[in-house]
């Protein structure tokens, strides 16, 4: 058969072993050609790319010719690659062997002209860049070189124009986490020291992210819990509810971070800026807290505290109700009015009371007995009972405590003002807080995204 007769003139006298040129003087020229398959995976931890690609190698064999007349008009054949002369062409970016399929024979016409086609399991190294994750683009490059022949010996080209190289997406599987942008390619000649010059073909492969999954899984929970965080300002402080809440979101947050830990790339180099992200919103839930346990401690005073200052009535109760358009800062003037005036009447009453035989222990229970001289002086003139004094005692005690009381409920009343127009003001701010930052990510996460 001519199949037969054909191979066994090409390989009766073939020897492999030597690069196929009648003057040694000639280069090989190999042309070279790279469609991307598949991205298989991404280990961003020991910085290595997993990518399944179609390669093919072009190059002109000057014993393999044969007029196709004298063999029934045959004009190409497959013949074993293990039998004819292969370049040594390798990738740079090589990190480990992949499983790739063993492609037996190559496709050699009668002009000499040898086809070498096989898919390649490539795992390479990368500088990975996860800092954008998960919005994050990689660049990663496999250089095809001769690992032994230099540029006069074998020259390096591409099979196919650049223009169809870069947006060919035609055997791309489109399905999975990363999207293929476009194959760059580069042409460079690569020397070592003042050693002679090797050809190097490098391909670019630009591939994106598809943040879709982690988006949904990562940032949307964490967006939920904040804004459940700042909707928890909305509770009365007075209650004692909204620190227990809180601290129910704080422990929720930090769950929730355990489980998306092993979802994080991990690198040596840097961390994502998604994990800055999740580390700033945990200290705005402890900021959040913090702010609640200082307005609760103001809204419950205990007993025998002094007033509230006035320079913190003036900035808080005047200024800052002015400066926050509270709509009820009108009740925070007129009852801190009503303050004053209690207690100007109550320092004009000692002021004009007369001085009696029963000595006051108390300036407050001066202004009692002050109010009750008359009642004293008809009682003694009258009747001038022990037992009627006794109760006139009694009932000044009784008046003395009753004043205290009011007087304590003014003290708690002001420091309740205080702490509603400081939760509103620190709320505020907060808010602005957590605004500003989403906005600035936001608009960086978009701009490397359009990038």
């Amino acid at each position: 058969p001519a199949l037969r007769r054909l191979s066994h003139s090409l390989l009766a006298h073939y020897q492999k072993g030597t690069r196929p040129v009648r003057d040694w003087r000639t280069t090989t020229n190999v042309a070279i050609d790279l469609m991307v398959y598949a991205i298989l995976s991404v280990d961003e931890k020991n910085q290595v790319l997993t990518t399944y690609i179609w390669y093919r190698q072009h190059w002109t064999d000057e014993f393999l010719k044969w007029d196709p007349a004298r063999f029934d008009n045959l004009t190409q054949i497959s013949l074993p690659v293990e039998s004819i002369w292969v370049p040594d062409i390798l990738i740079n970016e090589f990190v480990d062997v992949g499983k790739s399929p063993h492609v037996p024979y190559v496709y050699v016409s009668h002009h000499g002209e040898v086809q070498n086609l096989k898919p390649i399991q490539v795992m390479t190294a990368c500088s990975l860049d996860i800092y954008n994750f998960p919005f994050d683009v990689q660049n990663c490059s496999l250089t095809f070189t001769s690992w032994l022949h230099h540029i006069r010996d074998i020259n390096l080209s591409l099979w196919r124009q650049p223009e169809l190289v870069k947006f060919d997406r035609s055997v791309f599987m489109n399905q999975g986490e990363w999207e293929l942008l476009y194959v760059l390619t580069h042409f460079q000649e690569f020397s070592v020291k003042s050693s002679d010059s090797y050809a190097e073909m490098k391909f670019y492969v630009v591939i994106r992210r598809r943040p879709l999954f982690y988006t949904v899984s990562l940032l949307l929970p964490s967006i939920f819990l904040m804004v459940m965080d700042i909707v928890g300002f909305y509770l009365p402080p007075h209650s004692g509810e909204r620190v227990s809440f809180k601290i129910t979101l704080l422990l929720g947050y930090s769950v929730f971070l355990i489980i998306v830990s092993d979802t994080l790339p991990a690198t040596a180099v840097g961390t994502p800026l998604i994990g800055i992200y999740f580390v700033v919103c945990m200290a705005l839930l402890v900021i959040s807290l913090t702010e609640t346990i200082l307005i609760v401690r103001l809204v419950h005073k205990q007993d025998l505290q002094p007033h509230v200052p006035e320079w913190v009535k003036h900035l808080l109760l005047e200024r800052a109700t002015i400066l926050l358009c509270i709509r009820d800062r009108k009740k925070f003037s007129q009852s801190r009015m009503q303050n004053l005036d209690t207690s100007r009447q109550v320092e004009n009453n000692d002021s004009t009371a007369k001085p009696t035989p029963y000595v006051c222990e108390g300036p407050r229970e001066c202004g009692a007995v002050g109010s009750t001289r008359s009642a004293l002086a008809f009682a003694g003139q009258t009747e001038g009972s022990a037992a009627l004094q006794e109760i006139l005692h009694e009932t000044t005690a009784i008046h003395q405590l009753l004043e205290k009381r009011e007087e304590f409920r003014d003290v708690a009343r002001e420091w309740l003002q205080v702490g509603y127009v400081l939760d509103v003001l620190l709320f505020r701010v907060y808010l602005a807080a957590v605004l500003a930052y989403s906005i600035t990510l936001g608009t960086l996460w978009s701009v490397w995204r359009d990038a």
